[in-house]
Parts: structure tokens; sequence; C-alpha cells
């Protein structure tokens, strides 16, 4: 539902904040006063097309933000399928539009692309003017508002299609001409050759680089070892650590029997000897270990580059790598078995397609029973919409099978007796589009998932009992959703859950529009205003009283 709009220097608004109700909001003022502005603004906020014009003179921006709460199922899924993250159910959608023309579009903080709010402002407003009722004026929208009125086959068939549609695209990865084959198992051929000469075992990349890298620095390995081996061990000239010892610890053995506190230092002694000589074991061990070969370092060379050359191939990792190995193994299997398995596919295609057509043939049955009962409840709206002549018929047609079923229906109208139904883009005039959408709605509003209708003076061209009929429609409609409606109407305005009034005044030479919501005395005066025009008299106030209190 939309709760809020706010509108900065747009045209002659500078600065507007708009708070609707749930019902039925009605906007009303003098001609001129801002009321196309308001619903322009919506338009822009939505993803429609703008222009620089848009911007009030001596601004350098418009900004319009709209917000919305309640959201519904449909709304989420799209969100979630762009990325956009919403909190506590709420939404909120603006556009900054500058002078020079260009504008940014964002939702919920995140920068889109106006294409995107597009995408999501039907599941959000449906805005139905004199020249705007595209639903009802494009034949491949029609089929929804039959399917919302409950078409039971609907979900059935649209499973067996999914199928359907999941064989066929099997079967033509599968029925690739013969070359394409040959080129795939030839290169599939190579890869697993390569792969399983290359007899690839977890955890050798970096034991490869671990030995190269010992390798490429073993002389100075060589060097430290044999210095800490001569250390312990001396020469001929210069006595080891481990000779030092011996020779201390002897020393000190022979006076522990004057100084019996030497015996403690001779143990500390005899635990260092030992741990000497360990020491000195590991280290002439690492040394007898270690090895430069040219020929081995050249081997772990080459492979190290089959590793890297493979990286880029098939898989970061050597786990990657055998498991690429694996996948090619399956798809060879699958490309020699294919025929055997075109011609399995072929029979469940069959099989798929007739279930499928005799699901969408039920799911057309089902549908002419429920647009029977569509044309008979939008007559009867339109009939109390003032429109007793207009014939109201739903055209079926054959057409190929998609995920909506086979029909292509079109609704079809005759608004004089004699006259054969024709298409609604060749008939209805603008406020006859927008009193059919209204009847629509009324039939299916309870299982219409968009929150916000808006309707731009659907009033047009009718008389006052006609827009009688239209405000009672209306209302009846904001029983299930929010309806926003912009009207010259009286009796329209009468029934408004909430009356914002659009008026402008001039200051300093310039023009400003602001907006604000009536209360009841406010009412009265301005359904007076819009009755009598210039004059208000005791009269005209005193019919704007009955029209409210008949509410």
């Amino acid at each position: 539902m939309l709760k809020a709009l706010n509108i900065e220097n747009v045209a002659v608004i500078e600065k507007a904040d708009i708070e609707f109700s749930g019902g039925l909001n009605v906007l009303t003022g003098e001609t001129g006063a801002g009321k196309s502005i308001i619903v322009d603004s919506i338009n822009a906020v939505l993803g429609e097309r703008t222009s620089k014009e848009m911007v009030r003179h001596g601004a350098e921006n418009a900004s319009v933000t709209a917000y919305f709460d309640t959201l519904s199922d449909d709304v989420k899924t799209k969100l979630d399928e762009m990325g956009i993250e919403t909190e506590d159910e709420t939404l909120i959608i603006s556009r900054k539009i500058s002078a020079s023309g260009k504008s940014v579009c964002r939702i919920n903080g995140t920068v889109c692309t106006a294409s995107m709010v597009r995408e999501l402002s039907p599941l959000l407003v449906n805005i139905h003017g004199q020249h705007d009722s595209q639903e009802l004026l494009n034949p491949d929208y029609h089929y929804k508002f039959i399917d919302m009125l409950g078409v039971g086959e609907l979900s059935g068939y649209r499973e067996k299609f999914r199928e359907l549609i999941s064989i066929r695209r099997r079967l033509k990865e599968l029925t690739k001409d013969a070359d394409d084959k040959d080129r795939q198992l030839e290169l599939l051929d190579y890869e697993i050759k390569e792969l399983e000469e290359a007899d690839i075992k977890e955890g050798e990349w970096d034991e490869l680089k671990s030995k190269r890298n010992l390798m490429l620095n073993s002389q100075t390995v060589i060097s430290a070892l044999n210095s800490l081996v001569s250390a312990f061990s001396g020469d001929e000239e210069v006595s080891g650590i481990e000779t030092v010892l011996n020779t201390c610890a002897r020393d000190i053995e022979a006076v522990s029997t004057v100084d019996s506190e030497l015996k403690g230092l001779f143990s500390k002694l005899e635990e260092l000897i030992d741990g000497t000589q360990s020491v000195k074991d590991l280290a002439a061990a690492k040394l007898n270990a270690v090895e430069y070969s040219e020929s081995e370092l050249e081997r772990i060379e080459e492979r190290l580059d089959m590793y890297y050359r493979f990286s880029n191939k098939y898989g970061k990792t050597e786990d990657e790598m055998l498991s690429y190995l694996e996948n090619a193994k399956a798809r060879r299997s699958s490309i020699i078995n294919s025929d055997e398995e075109i011609e399995k596919l072929n029979v469940e295609y069959d099989r798929a397609f007739s279930n499928t057509v005799k699901a969408a043939e039920a799911l057309s049955e089902s549908r002419k029973k429920v647009a029977k009962k569509l044309e008979d409840a939008v007559c009867a709206e339109l009939r109390e919409l003032d429109m007793p002549k207009i014939q109201f018929v739903t055209d079926f047609q054959k057409a190929n099978l998609s995920s909506t079923g086979f029909d292509k229906i079109e609704f079809l109208i005759s608004t004089n007796l004699g006259e054969p139904p024709k298409p609604l883009s060749k008939i209805a005039s603008g406020g006859e589009l927008s009193r059919i959408m209204l009847a629509i709605k009324n039939v299916v509003a309870a299982k219409d998932s968009v929150a916000t209708l808006i309707f731009d003076e659907i009033d047009s061209g009718v008389s006052g009992k006609a827009s009688r009929k239209i405000g009672y429609s209306l209302k009846r409609v904001a029983g299930f959703t929010q309806v926003l409606c912009v009207t010259h109407s009286a009796q329209i305005a009468s029934l408004a859950d909430s009356h914002l009034l659009i008026s402008k005044r001039f200051e300093q030479g310039r023009t400003f529009t602001s907006v604000k919501e009536l209360d009841y005395a406010g009412r009265k005066e301005e359904l007076a205003r819009i009755m009598g025009g210039l004059e208000i008299t005791d009269t005209i106030l005193k019919s704007a009283e009955e029209l409210l209190k008949g509410n």
C-alpha cells in the first residue's frame, strides 16, 4: 500500500508531503492546481519516462519518494530476485531528476535502473487514467483477469508444461549436429587423456613446491648443517662442544666426592651431553637427506608447470582437477549413449506433450466458464456505472502452447446496440476504459494482489448520477484495496475515506502548489466549490453537507 509521497521541485510543487490512508483517497482541486502533477510524480517514481521539464524552474533537481508498507508476497519475491533487502514490510522507492534530464532511481537505498523499477511497479500500483489503461489495451494481459477469479487447472497445467520444456531442452542438447558431437568427443578425449596421464595426486602440488624450495636453497642448508655438526664434533685444531662437555663432566665427577652438591651439577652436565648428542644426530641425518640433483629439480619444475597450466583449465586444486576428470568421463559417456537416450526422450516427449495438451484443453474449458461469469459480472457493474448498453465479450482463440496455456484471450466490447463487439483499443474512449477497468477490478478485487489502484479523472464526461454510481463502485473496490482517485465530482469526493485538497497560490511572481487533508468543514467547503463553481451559496453548502451525511 502507498503510505506516503514526498515531492520536491516538480513543476509548480516546491515541496509536498502527502500521506495516504487505506480505503478510498480522493484528490480534488481547481483546474491547473496540480492534481495531474501528483499522478505524474507517481508515474515518475515508478520508473516511467521523465524529462527535464519536470524540474521546477530555478531548481537543480526534482525528486519524488514513495513509501510502501504491507508488501505482498509477489513484491517480496521480486525484491529477492533483484537482491534487494526489506525491513519491517517497508519499501522506499526514490527518483531524482536533474535539470539536465538525467535521473537516478533507488529501491530501499540501492541504486538501480528505471527498468528495474518498472519491472517492480506493476506489483505495487495500477494507474488508470483517461490515456493509461495499458493492461486493458494489451490482449496479452487479458487472461490474467480471468485467472484471478480462480482457475483450478492452472497450477497443474504449469507443472506439466515445465516438464515438457525440460524434456525438450534436453532433447535439443542431445540432437545437435553430428559435427558438434564429434568436436565435443574429440575435446573430451584429449582432456581425459591429459588428466589421466598426469596422474594427479591430492597434496602433491604443495609437496613439490616444498621440495623445489629446499633444492634451490640446498647449498645454504648444507653449509648451515655442516657448521652445526662441526661445532659439536670439532677438528684437529679445535675441540668440539661434545669433547669440551665430556672433559668438564669428568672433571666435575672427580671432585664430586669432595662436595656432594657437585653431584647435582654433574647430573645436569650428563643431561646436556645427551641433548647435545641428539641435536648432532638430527643435524647429521638431515645433512645426509639433503640432496641436490639438476635432473630432479628439472623434473619438479616440469611437474609444477603442469599443475599451473591445469589450474587454468581444470580447476584451482587437485581435487577440482580430479572432479573435472570424472565429469568429462560422464559427459563423454552421455554423448556416446545419446542416441539411445534420444530415443527414450522422444517417447517421454510425446507422452509429456499429450498430457500438456490435455491439461491446456482442461484449462481452456475452465477459463471459458470463468470468463462467462466475468462477462456477466462486468456488464452488471457497467450498468451501475451508467453504461447500460455495453456488451462485454471474451474472445478465445487457439495459439501455441506457452506457460499460460494455448488460449489467446481478448476482451471485446460494443457500446451501441446492433454493433458487433470489437477490440477495446478500437472502440473505447479514455473515460470508458477507466470505467471498464473499474468494473473489472470490482469483480476481481478480492483476488488482486496489487495493493494500490489509482484512477485519474474516471468521472470525465459523465453525469452527476453516473458519478455517484462510479463513486459507489470505487468505494466497493476500496473495501479490498487502497484506491486513489483524482476527480472533479462532488458525488465521488463525498464518499472518500480521506479527502486531499490540491491548491495553488502566487507569491512574489511564483506559483506554489500545496496538498492538505481536509476535515469535515473543509470537505463541505470543497464539495460546495465543486458543485457551485465561483459562487458558493448557503443552498450549495447545505447540498454539500447532505452529500456527506448521506454516506
